[in-house]
């Protein structure tokens, strides 16, 4: 028999909670609108235009797919060289690249979501990138660009610093971080949506993974992080939006 302190969690583990909702008061089913697939850009900040990702990734790939999911590991050691626009690009396609566009409500990425709902945002902490100053960036998939939150040429020790002192964070050429933004979700699952978000984060991470494996750079999944800190690092509030996950990247020490 499992411990009591163990069974609230496990239940999260399980779809049991389906069974007991009433999916015709769902915010969807109700005629509610859908939360906007993407993020509001503030007015004022400067966006900077990306390579084509699905170009970029094909023309950078050294391998197949096959060799790269054989030879997928976790990497804490990256050389100093920094990572080019294009070789960001390519990740941020394979991550949560932009497929096709359903309706005004949804679209089909490079990453499966319950629903095609995507509650996922992308955040760059930019050390070493070509062409980028260092500092903290949003992807903007529906528009292929980046918006420059903020310049901080020590934006990577502070984002190793919100990550309990993970000193290969600093090391990172870049490091991408992924928030949640819960109602994307809720609107059509109601409380089913929390665990189909956690498990969408980990197919966004595995594409990062391979992605980054294929064009020769090493990634590491984080799930240890000061959920506060980081949230404050990137400028969400914690309640509406809110880090789930985060990987560093940078060139692979050979």
């Amino acid at each position: 028999m499992s411990s009591n302190k163990y069974r609230m969690n496990r239940f999260f583990l399980k779809d049991t909670i389906r069974q007991r909702i009433d999916f015709s008061e769902t915010a969807q089913s109700r005629g509610l609108p859908a939360p906007p697939p993407q993020k509001k850009c503030p007015p004022g900040i400067d966006r900077i235009d990306l390579p084509d990702g699905a170009r970029a990734l094909t023309s950078l790939a050294k391998m197949p797919v096959s060799a790269a999911i054989a030879l997928r590991e976790s990497v804490r050691q990256y050389t100093p060289t920094p990572l080019t626009l294009e070789e960001v690009s390519a990740l941020l396609w394979g991550t949560q690249g932009i497929r096709e566009i359903l309706s005004a409500e949804s679209a089909l990425r490079t990453v499966p979501s319950a629903g095609a709902r995507h509650a996922l945002e992308t955040y760059l902490v930019v050390n070493r990138v070509n062409t980028l100053e260092s500092g903290l960036y949003r992807y903007l998939p529906f528009d292929g660009q980046l918006a420059r939150l903020r310049l901080d040429p020590e934006i990577g020790r502070k984002a190793a610093m919100a990550c309990f002192g993970q000193g290969f964070i600093a090391a990172a050429a870049v490091t991408f971080f992924w928030t949640a933004i819960p109602a994307r979700m809720e609107w059509r699952y109601d409380l089913a949506a929390h665990k189909v978000i956690a498990i969408d984060a980990g197919h966004v991470c595995q594409n990062l993974y391979l992605a980054g494996q294929a064009i020769g750079a090493g990634v590491c999944a984080v799930a240890a992080y000061d959920q506060e800190a980081c949230d404050e690092l990137l400028g969400v509030d914690g309640d509406e939006e809110f880090t789930i996950y985060l990987a560093p990247v940078g060139k692979r020490r050979e």
